[in-house]
C-alpha cells in the first residue's frame, strides 16, 4: 500500500480509507473487526468513521477493532450533526463539538482522535468560534488535526483564511462526494485543495455502489439504489450520461481483466490532487473486490476516456478564463 501526505501536513496515509459508515448495521461487529484487521494487514493505516454513523455504534467498533493496534492507525471521525433533541445537539458550536469529541473518544476508547472532521458548515455558528475550538482540541492534544466535509468551495477558502489570520490550526483536508458520476468538485474545489494543499478523501468513489456494475438501466428491486432519498438515490444516479460511463467503466474491467469498483477507484487515484479515497464495503467479498485497486497503472488512454466522458460541460468562468492561459 502506497502512503500519501495529508494536505500539508507531515500525516502519511494510505493511498485507500477504510470507510466505516455500515459497521454495525448491514456489517456485523465480527465482520467489521475482521475487515479492519486484514486492512492494517495489507498495508492500509486509515480508518473513517463519523459519530452519527449507526448511533455511534460504528464509533464503539472501531474502537473495539483497534484497541491493541492503537499506533499503527491514522483514525478520522466527524462531528456536527443532530446527536439529541436538545437545542444544542447538533452544529458547531463550542458546546457541541465539546460535548462530540468527549463522546467520540469514550465510543472509540482512546485518548485522541488523529483526524476530527466538521461533517458540513453550519451557519448558525460564526465560523471562528468552531476554529478556535478546533485549535483548543489541538492545544490540548485530544485532537491532532483537523479537516472538513462537505464544503463549498467559499467556505472552505474562508476557514483558511480565518485560520491563518488568527494564528489557529488549519484544515489539512476536505471530504467531498467524488467520483466518476459525481463530478461536481472540479468546478472550484479541486483547484482550490491544489492551490492551498488541502488533502482530498473523496466519499462515495464507486458512485454509492452505482459503479460496481451491479446495476442496469431497469430500476433495482434490491441494494442501496432503492433508496429514494439521499446522494446514491436511483432517481439521482440512473441519468443517460452515468450509463454511458457505466459502460465504458464495465469494458475497461472486461479489457483489463479488473472490476468495475476496480476501475472506478484506480482511475481516482490516479487523479490530481486526490489523496486517499474513502470506500466502504459491507461485505468481506466486497472488501477484496475494492483493495484489488491498488498495485497497478491504468493505461493512459483508458484512464483519458473515462475522465473524458464523465467530466462537466463547459462553464463559465472556466470557459471564459481558458482562452486567457498564459503559456508559461
Amino acid at each position: 500500500m502506497n502512503m500519501r501526505l495529508l494536505g500539508r501536513s507531515g500525516l502519511a496515509v494510505s493511498e485507500l480509507c477504510l470507510g466505516t459508515m455500515t459497521f454495525g448495521n448491514t456489517t456485523s461487529e465480527a465482520d467489521s473487526i475482521r475487515m479492519i484487521h486484514r486492512f492494517l494487514d495489507k498495508g492500509g493505516n486509515f480508518l473513517d468513521t463519523a459519530n452519527v454513523y449507526v448511533d455511534g455504534r460504528s464509533e464503539e467498533i472501531v474502537g473495539k477493532a483497534i484497541q491493541d493496534r492503537r499506533s499503527e492507525v491514522v483514525l478520522a471521525t466527524k462531528v456536527r450533526m443532530k446527536t439529541s433533541d436538545d437545542v444544542n445537539g447538533a452544529g458547531l458550536s463550542r458546546k457541541h463539538i465539546l460535548d462530540g469529541v468527549h463522546d467520540s473518544l469514550r465510543r472509540l476508547n482512546t485518548d485522541y482522535i488523529d483526524l476530527y472532521q466538521v461533517h458540513t458548515w453550519d451557519h448558525a455558528t460564526p465560523i471562528e468560534e468552531t476554529l478556535r475550538t478546533l485549535d483548543d482540541l489541538v492545544t490540548s492534544g485530544k485532537v491532532r488535526y483537523i479537516g472538513c466535509s462537505n464544503f463549498f468551495a467559499w467556505q472552505l477558502m474562508k476557514s483558511l483564511a480565518v485560520s491563518e489570520k488568527n494564528q489557529y490550526v488549519r484544515f489539512v483536508s476536505i471530504q467531498p462526494q467524488y467520483s466518476l458520476v459525481s463530478r461536481e468538485m472540479d468546478r472550484e474545489m479541486i483547484s482550490l485543495c491544489l492551490e492551498e494543499n488541502v488533502g482530498i478523501i473523496p466519499w462515495a468513489p464507486v458512485g454509492g455502489g452505482f459503479l460496481t456494475g451491479r446495476y442496469t438501466r431497469e430500476e433495482p428491486t434490491s441494494g442501496r439504489l432503492t433508496a429514494k432519498a439521499g446522494e446514491s438515490s436511483w432517481e439521482l444516479r440512473a441519468t443517460d450520461k452515468n450509463f454511458a460511463i457505466l459502460d465504458l467503466v464495465r469494458n475497461a474491467a472486461d479489457e483489463l481483466g479488473r472490476t468495475p469498483a476496480q476501475i472506478s477507484l484506480n482511475w481516482l487515484l490516479q487523479r490530481e490532487g486526490i489523496t486517499s479515497p474513502i470506500f466502504g464495503a459491507s461485505t468481506l467479498e466486497q472488501f477484496e473486490d475494492n483493495m484489488g485497486a491498488i498495485g497497478w497503472t491504468m493505461p493512459e488512454a483508458i484512464w483519458d476516456k473515462l475522465n473524458e466522458a464523465s467530466k462537466l460541460p463547459s462553464e463559465y468562468p472556466n470557459r471564459f478564463i481558458a482562452k486567457f492561459r498564459r503559456p508559461i
